[in-house]
């Protein structure tokens, strides 16, 4: 991986470097501590890499600063409601410069490299008058400007919902650790907000997540312990939910979607600035909760539907005193619903305060707690067989009854889940600002688990349970120091930081056992078989494993964003990270076994070129992601230590952003490699080696935009072609099972009415298609493959500003579809619901 990286560096480099050279004064000069750094024809160690992007950033720096006048400077423009919260979406424009931008969700826009003198800055949103103000911009200096809306916060998500701004809205800060818009960030993420969550009627989070290209459900929400919430394949490789408000906030369920404001699926391989224990090499999915505002407010709403659905939520927001610095918003709901199948069901309560105390101007806290009460039975997964030849090659084939669950009400799991998450946020002085993050996860998974697995060479499936106890803590604790600043002409915004992540996990487990199996092609008299007593007859003789284990994560980072013009932009970012296994210990034996240490450097570079400033760039980058690996004890006695796994993605493609944020799009092309993947030696039998590799490659396209007013469109499509490269020769040259389908599309199209008497009536319609999709893939089993699948949903809503009704209709055609990660899980038919909303 090192050399390849060094290479693709190198030629990176070089090709900046000659540009550079015939730019600079002096050449001679510069060509002799070029090569100091970039010798002829030698192995280029990381090092050395190191070396050159800071030789690289340095002569950037000093070449544009000799070519570019000094003394320009910049504007920072907040804009709030009535009730003082920050108003996001707002267009503000300086036309004697062409320069736009929109407010991001605090309500702040920037304007930089001004040349000094008098501008006329106009304020816009759709429904009100436009606002000019007149601002004087000094050399070298930042001018601030504050205006406030006729607008309510609610009148404002009003003619937001009408201009379908919010819909593609990707202003944030957590995709990079710092403020950047969109169009300046060399990375792909995709976010999916609360007003698209809302109008198509959203309970599950499963369900919102089909609006993020490219992601495909592998597993439902397990429950069991440790790793008990469900699984997305993204740019081939598998992921969990497990990052919260840009840190750790892990669960053995499923996220509630009631306090969801938006949820931010980031592409790539993101160590570099997220680390390995909360994200895999296809990127990561950051929940961003909903914030305290200015102002009172409140909704309440009721769902309901087939299968027992019953849902009530409530989101109320107040501020706490008179000047309405101390604010608290809250959100909560009840969830109860049957299987569609003759067995199984989910509840939940959940309750999610947030508070926000503005102390002054400088100094800020936020606070947010989410508390979850849920028991479930499993979903029916079918696990295949692994070790022996597939007798049945595709889920339509095995003849099982799709309606049949093989489970029990009475065998259910808990999962407690308490999550908090604080920030504190202060002003240092001009451009810098400290930002400390603290976040503390406990999730539980308390009750039986279960599974079945289909026995090879005949009809019949074994049913396996087994009772779990066990319990985990995740501690993310980080302190960021972010900076806007300039160096001569030159804009850098950084971000400095270190993180320190613990995961405590206390298991008390029963072992499992198969309590029967039964015929799934015949009505068997044992399938009425399975209850908790019989159940915990046969667990009663087993023995419970009690076990403790500790892992502790070290991390410093450092990310630049240089603007080496106001349209060219470069990112360069390097990771520390030491990995502290403390190992596994045994109650019963009194031992400790499996500790280890590692430790990992993860790079990162991109670059963004402004070819219709504001409205359209062009990005490449090169990221990267690592996996820690431990030691092995080898046949003979001797224990290797691996080095950790690595993949390298280079990404390059377009943004675009038009008509004031209506129109937002990404075209891109990503090619990944895994290396340091370890597999049995291709010769001597029962060792092990790490030189094995796995690729992945595609293409993703994804646009939201309001056609016209009151028209929305939101719409995705991805290609992955996924390949074990060198790994296992069981597996070698097959596509990984963690990969999904290798083509996904989705779609929404809605339409809302904004005038006349029938102002607020609207219908969506769209879905998404998946085609076949490989689930057990190897040289014994063969293939077994779920079948192509289009399902469509569609929805009619009436909306005003005191109420809202929602009718939804899911898989409109009624068809019977699959999801699996070597498992074989059936989903859900036809479902009508129904949604009445209170808001004040």
């Amino acid at each position: 991986m090192k050399q390849d990286f060094c290479f693709l560096s190198v030629l990176s480099l070089q090709s900046q470097f000659s540009f550079l050279v015939n730019r600079f004064p002096d050449r001679e000069a510069l060509l002799k501590s070029a090569h100091t750094i970039l010798p002829a024809n030698q192995t280029i160690s990381m090092k050395r890499i190191g070396c050159m992007l800071g030789f690289l950033l340095l002569l950037v720096q000093a070449t544009w600063a000799n070519e570019n006048e000094y003394g320009k400077g910049s504007v920072r423009g907040t804009i709030t409601t009535k009730e003082g919260s920050g108003a996001a979406g707002v267009i503000a424009k300086i036309n004697t410069v062409h320069k736009t931008a929109i407010t991001d969700e605090n309500g702040v826009f920037v304007f930089m490299n001004l040349l000094p003198g008098e501008y006329s800055i106009e304020i816009s949103l759709l429904g009100y008058e436009n606002q000019v103000k007149k601002i004087t911009v000094i050399a070298d200096k930042e001018t601030t400007l504050s205006a406030q809306l006729e607008a309510s916060a609610q009148q404002l998500e009003e003619v937001l919902v009408k201009s379908g701004i919010r819909f593609g809205n990707r202003q944030t800060e957590m995709v990079a650790r710092m403020p950047l818009k969109n169009l300046e960030n060399p990375q792909v993420y995709s976010v999916v907000g609360a007003a698209l969550m809302k109008e198509q009627v959203i309970v599950h989070f499963d369900d919102a997540l089909k609006n993020a290209p490219g992601v495909n459900k592998l597993w439902t929400s397990t429950g069991r312990a440790s790793d008990g919430g469900g699984y997305y394949s993204l740019r081939g490789f598998s992921v969990q939910a497990r990052v919260v408000n840009g840190v750790a906030g892990a669960t053995n369920g499923s996220p509630d979607p009631a306090n969801i404001e938006r949820i931010e699926v980031i592409k790539g391989p993101s160590g570099t600035l997220f680390g390995s224990s909360l994200v895999s090499f296809g990127g990561l999915i950051n929940v961003v909760t909903k914030k305290a505002q200015a102002g009172t407010r409140g909704e309440i709403s009721y769902t309901g539907g087939s299968y027992g659905l019953t849902r009530l939520t409530a989101d109320i927001n107040t501020p706490l005193d008179k000047e309405g610095k101390l604010l608290l918003r809250t959100n909560a709901a009840y969830h109860y619903e049957n299987s569609w199948q003759d067995a199984g069901f989910r509840k939940s309560f959940f309750i999610a305060p947030s508070l926000t105390y503005n102390v002054n101007d400088k100094l800020s806290f936020d606070l947010n707690v989410g508390v979850m009460s849920s028991e479930q039975t499993n979903a029916e997964m079918l696990f295949l067989t692994r070790t022996t030849a597939l007798k049945v090659f595709r889920p339509q084939d095995m003849g099982i009854d799709y309606s049949r669950s093989y489970t029990s009400n009475d065998l259910t799991i808990k999962n407690p889940l308490v999550n908090i998450d604080a920030a504190i946020r202060y002003k240092l002085g001009k451009g810098w600002v400290s930002q400390t993050l603290l976040s503390r996860s406990n999730r539980q998974s308390v009750g039986y688990y279960s599974y079945l697995s289909i026995l090879p060479g005949d009809t019949s499936l074994a049913r396996l349970i087994t009772n779990q106890n066990a319990y985990n803590t995740l501690t993310d604790i980080q302190q960021n120091f972010i900076g806007d600043f300039n160096i001569g002409k030159l804009r850098n915004r950084v971000v400095i930081g270190i993180d320190f992540l613990s995961n405590l996990g206390n298991n008390a487990n029963m072992p499992y056992i198969t309590f029967d199996t039964v015929n799934y092609k015949r009505n068997d008299a044992r399938y009425a078989n399975l209850n908790r007593a019989a159940v915990d007859q046969k667990l009663a003789g087993g023995v419970t494993t009690k076990n403790q284990t500790l892992v502790n994560t070290y991390s410093a980072y450092i990310s630049d964003m240089l603007d080496i013009t106001p349209l060219f932009h470069v990112m360069a970012s390097l990771r520390l990270d030491r990995f502290d296994n403390r190992g596994t210990y045994n109650q019963r034996t009194n031992t400790t076994t499996g500790n280890f240490a590692q430790t990992a450097f993860s790079p990162k570079l991109g670059a963004t070129y402004e070819l219709i400033p504001q409205h359209m760039s062009v990005f490449v980058n090169y990221m990267n992601g690592f996996s820690n690996v431990a030691p092995l004890t080898q046949p003979d006695g001797n224990v290797s230590i691996f080095k950790p796994q690595q993949a390298n993605q280079w990404e390059g493609g377009i943004k675009t952003e038009v008509l004031g944020g209506k129109i937002t799009g990404t075209l891109t092309y990503y090619n990944i490699l895994v290396n340091n993947v370890t597999r049995p030696h291709p010769v001597l039998v029962g060792f092990s080696v790490q030189d094995g590799n796995i690729r992945s490659k595609g293409f993703e396209a994804d646009i939201v935009a309001n056609l016209f007013e009151g028209c929305n469109l939101v719409a995705g499509y991805s290609y992955n072609d996924a390949i074990n490269e060198q790994t296992d020769k069981n597996i070698l040259n097959l596509r990984p099972v963690t990969a999904g389908p290798k083509h996904l599309a989705n779609l929404w199209l809605s339409y809302r009415t904004g005038k006349g008497k029938w102002n607020g009536l609207g219908a969506g319609f769209g879905g998404n298609y998946a085609s076949e999709n490989v689930i057990t893939n190897t040289q014994v089993t063969g293939a077994f493959t779920l079948p192509s699948y289009t399902v469509m949903n569609a929805t009619l809503f009436y909306e005003q500003p005191a109420f809202r009704i929602g009718l939804k209709l899911d898989n409109l055609a009624n068809q019977q579809f699959w999801s699996g990660w070597t498992t074989v899980e059936p989903q859900m038919p036809r479902r009508f619901s129904l949604n009445v909303s209170f808001k004040w």
